[in-house]
Protein backbone atom coordinates (compact mmCIF):
# COMPACT_ATOMS: atom_id res chain seq x y z
CA UNK A 1 0.00 0.00 0.00
CA UNK A 2 1.40 3.23 -0.78
CA UNK A 3 1.82 6.01 1.44
CA UNK A 4 0.00 8.97 -0.61
CA UNK A 5 -3.80 9.66 -0.21
CA UNK A 6 -4.26 9.04 -3.89
CA UNK A 7 -5.53 6.88 -6.11
CA UNK A 8 -3.98 6.15 -9.74
CA UNK A 9 -6.39 8.32 -11.90
CA UNK A 10 -5.96 10.89 -9.36
CA UNK A 11 -3.30 13.97 -11.07
CA UNK A 12 -0.73 14.28 -8.13
CA UNK A 13 0.03 17.87 -7.19
CA UNK A 14 3.16 19.28 -8.55
CA UNK A 15 5.04 20.28 -6.15
CA UNK A 16 8.09 23.30 -5.36
CA UNK A 17 11.44 21.09 -5.64
CA UNK A 18 15.31 22.83 -5.98
CA UNK A 19 16.14 21.36 -9.13
CA UNK A 20 18.33 24.15 -11.12
CA UNK A 21 17.16 24.05 -14.62
CA UNK A 22 19.37 25.70 -17.06
CA UNK A 23 17.47 29.25 -18.66
CA UNK A 24 17.01 28.20 -22.60
CA UNK A 25 18.87 30.90 -24.64
CA UNK A 26 15.74 33.15 -26.23
CA UNK A 27 14.56 31.87 -29.20
CA UNK A 28 15.86 35.23 -30.82
CA UNK A 29 19.13 34.20 -29.67
CA UNK A 30 21.10 36.75 -26.96
CA UNK A 31 23.63 38.99 -28.52
CA UNK A 32 25.18 39.89 -25.31
CA UNK A 33 28.51 38.33 -24.06
CA UNK A 34 28.81 36.45 -21.60
CA UNK A 35 29.74 39.33 -18.81
CA UNK A 36 26.68 41.33 -20.10
CA UNK A 37 24.67 38.57 -19.14
CA UNK A 38 26.44 37.84 -15.87
CA UNK A 39 26.08 41.28 -14.81
CA UNK A 40 29.45 42.15 -14.83
CA UNK A 41 30.59 45.39 -17.57
CA UNK A 42 33.41 45.31 -19.73
CA UNK A 43 36.42 47.31 -18.39
CA UNK A 44 36.90 51.69 -19.14
CA UNK A 45 39.77 52.43 -20.84
CA UNK A 46 41.94 54.72 -19.03
CA UNK A 47 43.45 57.70 -21.13
CA UNK A 48 46.03 56.74 -23.94
CA UNK A 49 49.19 57.51 -23.49
CA UNK A 50 48.85 57.87 -19.61
CA UNK A 51 51.31 59.77 -17.18
CA UNK A 52 53.21 57.49 -14.97
CA UNK A 53 55.26 60.05 -13.68
CA UNK A 54 55.83 63.41 -13.81
CA UNK A 55 58.02 66.31 -11.98
CA UNK A 56 56.72 69.50 -13.22
CA UNK A 57 59.57 72.15 -12.13
CA UNK A 58 62.20 70.06 -13.99
CA UNK A 59 59.51 69.82 -16.65
CA UNK A 60 59.93 65.84 -17.63
CA UNK A 61 57.56 63.44 -18.41
CA UNK A 62 57.51 59.59 -18.07
CA UNK A 63 54.44 58.05 -20.17
CA UNK A 64 52.84 55.15 -21.44
CA UNK A 65 50.90 54.39 -24.19
CA UNK A 66 49.49 50.62 -24.36
CA UNK A 67 48.51 51.63 -28.72
CA UNK A 68 51.36 52.74 -29.79
CA UNK A 69 52.97 50.17 -27.48
CA UNK A 70 55.81 52.27 -26.58
CA UNK A 71 57.19 54.21 -23.32
CA UNK A 72 58.21 57.78 -23.66
CA UNK A 73 59.81 60.27 -22.01
CA UNK A 74 59.15 64.38 -22.58
CA UNK A 75 60.68 67.22 -21.80
CA UNK A 76 58.96 70.30 -21.55
CA UNK A 77 56.21 70.41 -24.44
CA UNK A 78 58.92 69.42 -27.23
CA UNK A 79 60.17 72.79 -27.96
CA UNK A 80 63.67 73.69 -29.17
CA UNK A 81 64.36 75.39 -25.76
CA UNK A 82 63.18 72.59 -24.05
CA UNK A 83 65.35 70.40 -25.04
CA UNK A 84 67.78 68.39 -22.55
CA UNK A 85 71.72 68.49 -21.92
CA UNK A 86 74.31 66.53 -24.46
CA UNK A 87 74.19 64.58 -21.39
CA UNK A 88 71.01 63.58 -21.04
CA UNK A 89 70.75 63.03 -24.85
CA UNK A 90 73.32 60.60 -24.43
CA UNK A 91 71.92 58.65 -21.80
CA UNK A 92 68.49 58.18 -23.49
CA UNK A 93 70.42 56.74 -26.31
CA UNK A 94 72.28 54.26 -24.22
CA UNK A 95 69.50 53.34 -22.54
CA UNK A 96 67.77 52.50 -26.30
CA UNK A 97 65.27 55.80 -26.45
CA UNK A 98 64.82 57.35 -29.83
CA UNK A 99 63.57 60.79 -30.71
CA UNK A 100 60.30 60.73 -32.00
CA UNK A 101 60.51 64.38 -34.50
CA UNK A 102 56.80 64.02 -35.08
CA UNK A 103 55.58 63.74 -31.24
CA UNK A 104 58.03 65.60 -29.65
CA UNK A 105 58.94 62.55 -27.47
CA UNK A 106 62.10 60.16 -26.60
CA UNK A 107 60.14 56.61 -27.24
CA UNK A 108 61.18 52.95 -26.24
CA UNK A 109 59.20 50.11 -28.20
CA UNK A 110 57.02 47.65 -25.76
CA UNK A 111 57.19 43.95 -26.93
CA UNK A 112 55.15 41.31 -25.50
CA UNK A 113 58.87 39.66 -24.12
CA UNK A 114 60.69 42.96 -22.92
CA UNK A 115 57.44 44.51 -21.94
CA UNK A 116 58.42 44.22 -17.70
CA UNK A 117 61.99 44.91 -17.69
CA UNK A 118 61.58 48.28 -20.08
CA UNK A 119 59.16 49.29 -17.97
CA UNK A 120 61.34 49.01 -15.15
CA UNK A 121 64.48 50.28 -16.80
CA UNK A 122 62.49 53.44 -18.14
CA UNK A 123 61.32 54.21 -14.37
CA UNK A 124 64.81 54.19 -13.61
CA UNK A 125 66.41 56.37 -16.56
CA UNK A 126 63.33 58.91 -15.44
CA UNK A 127 65.00 59.44 -11.69
CA UNK A 128 68.51 59.48 -13.32
CA UNK A 129 67.33 61.82 -15.96
CA UNK A 130 65.11 63.88 -13.65
CA UNK A 131 67.80 64.56 -11.36
CA UNK A 132 70.44 65.76 -14.30
CA UNK A 133 67.81 67.98 -15.55
CA UNK A 134 67.07 69.38 -12.06
CA UNK A 135 70.75 69.75 -11.57
CA UNK A 136 71.12 71.40 -15.32
CA UNK A 137 68.10 73.72 -14.04
CA UNK A 138 69.59 74.72 -10.93
CA UNK A 139 66.51 73.38 -8.90
CA UNK A 140 67.22 71.79 -5.75
CA UNK A 141 66.91 68.11 -5.29
CA UNK A 142 63.89 66.97 -3.60
CA UNK A 143 64.41 63.65 -1.94
CA UNK A 144 60.66 62.03 -2.63
CA UNK A 145 59.60 60.22 -5.67
CA UNK A 146 57.06 62.11 -7.71
CA UNK A 147 55.21 58.91 -8.23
Amino acid sequence: MSSNNNTPDEEVPETATAVAEPSAPDAGGDERSFAERVGRRKPISGPDPFEIAVDVAAGVRLFESKRDRQVAIKFGEGRPEDKPSQAVIDKMKEAGFRWNRTDKIWAHPLTPDSAMSVRIEAERLYQEIRGMVRQDKGIETDQGVPF
